[in-house]
Order: structure tokens, then C-alpha cells, then sequence
């Protein structure tokens, strides 16, 4: 893989993004240790960026720095993806009625687009866009909602479970239970439901929960 090396702010954040996203997807396992110099070479750049990019991890409590041994993967763990879904069924319902009550044209625009997509990409049941398409309809919604904490913190913690979703997403029967719940929360919105849009997104959240709780594993899609 090769980044671009004269350009030293994308360089950083483009290193960042692609260690996050192997922790993330569990390409590293956690307790693995990460070695500067062997990222660099997979990475094609100098330490400089990678070192950058640990420290912005270790911020987010993805890598812990281990005096004398070196940058260890934390990833994220059951008790973790627990608590990130208990906080979305927290925030995510004030970010759908703020949306209800705050969306743009242009915002209400992509998210009938979306929702169409997503009905094409279940009758062909296309994880991988369903995932994409999961991921960018709840960050309109954020957008939406015009409040740039909810949006700081709510689009950190979708991107923690993105995996999740992509599992999730490709056991049977899924795809149209998550459609149904994406076009409830959509529905309420568009006509500006604001009560039913914040019942809609809790629902949808709850269900996870529920069905995290009966499989026992990771939550659903959202």
C-alpha cells in the first residue's frame, strides 16, 4: 500500500484510518503488539506518520503504549460493543427527533435515496452495501439533527461496530428486519414525527439489545 508523502496531514489521517479499521475488523487480535517499523515498511512511509497515528489510537483506548514492550492492541471487546449500544439507545432516539424536527432538503433528499438503495440491495441481498448504506444513513441522521456533540459522538461509536453490522447483516432474514426498522425511523422523519421518529431509532437500538441478549454474541446491525 502506498500513501502520498508529501502531503503530511492526510498522510497521518489516512495511516490512522487504515490501523483503525484493521483493529476495528479484528486484523490484529487483541494483545497482538504493533511495531512501528514493520507498519512503515507494510505502509510505505517513514515511522513519523505511524507514531502519530499510535498516539491518536492510544487516545481513543484502542492500543495501550506498554513501557519497555511497545503499542498493544485493545480492539474492542463484548463489555465494550455492550456499552456502546447502551449509549446509542440513549443518544440515538434525541438525535432522531432532533432530525425530525431540524431536517434539510438536502438531508431528507439522501436519506430517500438511501432507503431506496437499501430496498434494491436486500432483494439481492448485498451485505457489503447494505453495511455501507446502514452506516451512512444513521450519520445523516446525525448530520440532521444539527447537534455537533451527538454527531462527534455517535458517528465514533457506529464506526467501533462496523464489523458488527457486516455479521450481523449476513444471517438470514436480517437485511429485511433491519429495512423495516431504517424505513420505520425514515418514515417518522419525513413527516416530521418527531415522537415517533425518537420511538422508531429506540426501537430499532432495543432490538439489538434483545437479540444480542438471546444469541449471545456481538449486537446487530443498527
Amino acid at each position: 500500500m502506498h500513501f502520498d508523502p508529501n502531503d503530511r496531514q492526510s498522510l497521518t489521517a489516512r495511516v490512522y484510518e487504515h490501523i483503525r479499521e484493521d483493529i476495528i475488523e479484528g486484523r490484529y487480535a487483541n494483545g497482538a503488539y504493533l511495531v512501528e517499523t514493520k507498519l512503515a515498511e507494510e505502509l510505505d512511509v517513514s515511522r513519523t506518520p505511524i507514531r502519530e497515528a499510535l498516539k491518536q489510537l492510544e487516545l481513543e483506548d484502542l492500543v495501550v503504549s506498554i513501557p519497555n514492550r511497545g503499542v498493544m492492541v485493545q480492539g474492542m471487546s463484548s463489555h465494550d460493543i455492550d456499552d456502546i449500544f447502551t449509549v446509542r439507545y440513549l443518544l440515538e432516539g434525541q438525535a432522531a427527533y432532533w432530525a425530525a424536527e431540524r431536517i434539510d432538503a438536502v438531508n431528507l433528499a439522501r436519506l430517500t435515496e438511501i432507503v431506496e438503495l437499501m430496498e434494491m440491495y436486500t432483494r439481492k441481498n448485498d451485505v457489503a452495501n447494505l453495511a455501507r448504506l446502514d452506516t451512512e444513513f444513521h450519520e445523516v441522521i446525525f448530520s440532521a439533527s444539527d447537534s455537533r456533540i451527538l454527531r462527534h459522538i455517535l458517528t465514533s461509536l457506529h464506526r467501533n461496530t462496523r464489523q458488527v453490522r457486516v455479521n450481523s447483516l449476513s444471517t438470514p432474514d436480517r437485511p429485511s428486519h433491519s429495512l423495516s426498522e431504517h424505513r420505520a425511523i425514515f418514515e417518522a422523519i419525513e413527516r416530521k414525527d418527531a415522537a415517533a421518529a425518537k420511538d422508531a431509532m429506540e426501537s430499532h437500538v432495543r432490538n439489538a439489545r434483545k437479540r444480542r441478549s438471546a444469541e449471545g454474541e456481538a449486537p446487530d446491525a443498527q
